[in-house]
């Protein structure tokens, strides 16, 4: 079997077990998770990918969810309008994250914006939990939360169907 077939066969099973496992367990996001799964073959698919995925993913989601604490928690819209001031204060903290690259846990760039767009994805598509309640609660309705639980779990889903693509493709020895 061909490395692509092989991945294409990993990723379709474990990528068809984790929709049906996501949605019947409810909370956690599929769609981050495949960004994650994503983000990890785009990274290199091996250990270190593993490792700067979850730690970039999880860096960009603390930066959107700091950004929008701030956001909320200084009133600032009031004078400003709420879209200059949640720029403002977004431009500012994702130039953080990018200039963050230079400490060497943070260098993998597009995988800490996944994690900062994928937080606001969460918190802007649910509006309901666009608070400071739900931003500091301890569940599933932070965004913080449930985003990174998301991405670790796609992230470790990526590593695992690089492994069981490589099994399928393995050579036996002949001993």
């Amino acid at each position: 079997m061909s490395q692509l077939a092989a991945l294409a066969l990993s990723v379709g099973v474990l990528g068809g077990l984790a929709v049906w496992v996501f949605l019947s367990v409810g909370g956690i996001l599929i769609w981050a998770a495949f960004i994650a799964w994503g983000c990890f073959f785009q990274s290199g698919g091996d250990s270190d990918a593993l490792r700067n995925t979850i730690v970039c993913n999880i860096f960009g989601a603390v930066a959107a969810w700091l950004t929008a604490v701030i956001i909320l928690a200084i009133p600032l819209a009031d004078k400003l309008t709420l879209p200059l001031w949640a720029g403002i204060v977004a431009g500012i903290v994702i130039w953080i994250v990018v200039y963050a690259a230079n400490i060497k846990a943070f260098a993998v760039i597009p995988a800490s914006v996944y994690g900062f767009a994928a937080v606001f994805a969460f918190i802007l598509q649910t509006p309901e939990k666009l608070n400071l309640a739900s931003l500091m609660s301890l569940n599933f309705n932070n965004g913080l939360i449930v985003v990174a639980v998301s991405m670790v779990i796609g992230a470790i889903l990526g590593f695992i169907s690089g492994k069981v693509a490589a099994a399928l493709t393995a050579k036996p020895s002949l001993a």
